[in-house]
């Protein structure tokens, strides 16, 4: 079995949604039309980059090194 890691984003296809693979990815896997696969889907969480830790434990220094550098 073969497989590959793409992240793609869902488009409207008619009244539904679909993906399209990247050819580079056709061409690892060797795919062509009507081939069957099986896919995972995990949906990615959107971050805007603004409060990103927002909600999250503070940040905890693992070692105390270098403290006269602070």
């Amino acid at each position: 079995m073969l497989m590959c890691h793409a992240t793609v984003e869902l488009r409207k296809w008619g009244h539904s949604l679909g993906v399209i693979i990247p050819k580079e990815k056709i061409l690892e896997l060797g795919l062509s039309e009507k081939d069957v696969i099986d896919i995972d889907i995990l949906k990615k969480e959107k971050a805007s980059g603004f409060g990103l830790a927002k909600g999250k434990k503070p940040f905890e220094r693992e070692e105390a090194e270098h403290e006269d550098l602070w």
